[in-house]
């Protein structure tokens, strides 16, 4: 079961750096659920993931406004 980063309410740079604190308690192979509602969240854990070697797999919009952004811990 991926571990669960609830950010939701909180602005940048809150979301990024709080996913790259969450990524280390998570086996490299495992999944990290970030919880936002940040509309910049997405863009910047995507940019964040791509700088530090670890893989946004998958965005979800929720219909609550909030977004599900599953990031694959890689090293």
């Amino acid at each position: 079961m991926p571990k669960t980063l609830d950010v939701r309410g909180k602005f940048c740079p809150v979301p990024v750096m709080e996913t790259a604190k969450a990524i280390n308690q998570v086996e490299v192979g495992d999944f990290l659920e970030v919880l936002a509602t940040d509309p910049a969240a997405d863009p910047d854990i995507r940019a964040w993931a791509k700088r530090t070697g670890h893989e946004v797999v998958k965005t979800e919009k929720n219909p609550d406004g909030s977004v599900k952004i599953v990031v694959k811990r890689l090293k």
